[in-house]
């Protein structure tokens, strides 16, 4: 009899942890935890720990070679960790498959846009949702099905074509990818990342060979997807970008994270200073 106050403690103790849990996971999308990789013996990531807040834009900077890219390819399974942990809405996703984080809602761009060049803008926009009704021979095939792949391309047409409204690029429909400007490639991208439905974004120097004009149609279009409630993690190595639209700041440097917090902090952080040298942060 004695015990059953220290079960029903013991239960609410676990129901306090597990609501901490999902506290945790709401308000914290993604979590980096002491993540190492090494090339060689050459240590590119050296205990990365940070965490993201839910609707923010953050921006990961650090003076080059720091290891955000590596680190970026770490949280998305381009490489595998030698050590450390990552956490996608309370869910470890440490090693996992580049496709499979994408599917949990977890997307990426790269610095040079991966775009299919031989093919239209359209072509591009229609290709990247997953598990399409007419990718199964079945569905495309019975009679009695082909209607189910009728519709949801019919559908698919319509949300490429409000996105690529939404980027300003329909005009770009029926051009090929390889003939876009740099620019045009970066918005091509975005747009095709966000077809896949995510849920949180990592903008690999989204800005890089975009021409002023088009860079602040796509910052416009980055703080609109954010009042809608998306998640960004940025990396720009344009620092006026960085101070002026981020929320929140992460500094790496050598493999680790110098600091973390608002660009007023980050701007007169003496270590971050010192890390690049005494330039500008």
């Amino acid at each position: 009899m004695s015990s059953q106050p220290e079960d029903v403690e013991s239960a609410a103790s676990d129901s306090a942890v597990e609501e901490a849990a999902r506290e945790t996971a709401d308000g914290l999308p993604l979590r980096v935890e002491g993540v190492r990789k090494t090339f060689g013996g050459i240590t590119a990531v050296d205990g990365a720990t940070f965490e993201v807040e839910e609707g923010t834009l953050t921006g990961l900077i650090g003076p080059n070679g720091a290891g955000k890219s590596t680190t970026f390819n770490c949280i998305t399974g381009v490489h595998e960790p030698d050590g450390g942990a990552v956490y996608f809405e309370g869910e470890e996703i440490t090693g996992a498959r580049p496709h499979a984080i994408a599917q949990q809602g977890l997307v990426r761009t790269f610095q040079i846009a991966r775009e299919f060049e031989e093919m239209t803008v359209l072509e591009n926009m229609m290709l990247a949702p997953d598990h399409q009704v007419g990718e199964s021979i079945t569905q495309s095939v019975v009679p009695g099905l082909r209607g189910n792949v009728v519709e949801q391309e019919r559908q698919l047409r319509e949300d490429v074509w409000e996105m690529l409204e939404f980027f300003e690029i329909d005009h770009l429909a029926e051009e090929y990818a390889g003939n876009l400007s740099g620019g045009q490639r970066k918005l091509l991208e975005m747009s095709r990342a966000l077809m896949t439905d995510p849920k949180m974004l990592l903008l690999d120097e989204p800005l890089a060979g975009v021409n002023p004009t088009l860079e602040e149609k796509l910052l416009e279009h980055v703080h609109e997807l954010r009042e809608q409630g998306f998640t960004f993690l940025l990396v720009e190595h344009d620092m006026d970008v960085i101070m002026n639209h981020c929320e929140r700041v992460i500094v790496m440097h050598q493999g680790t994270v110098l600091a973390e917090g608002t660009p007023a902090e980050i701007q007169s952080n003496e270590r971050v200073i010192d890390a690049y040298l005494g330039g500008e942060v």
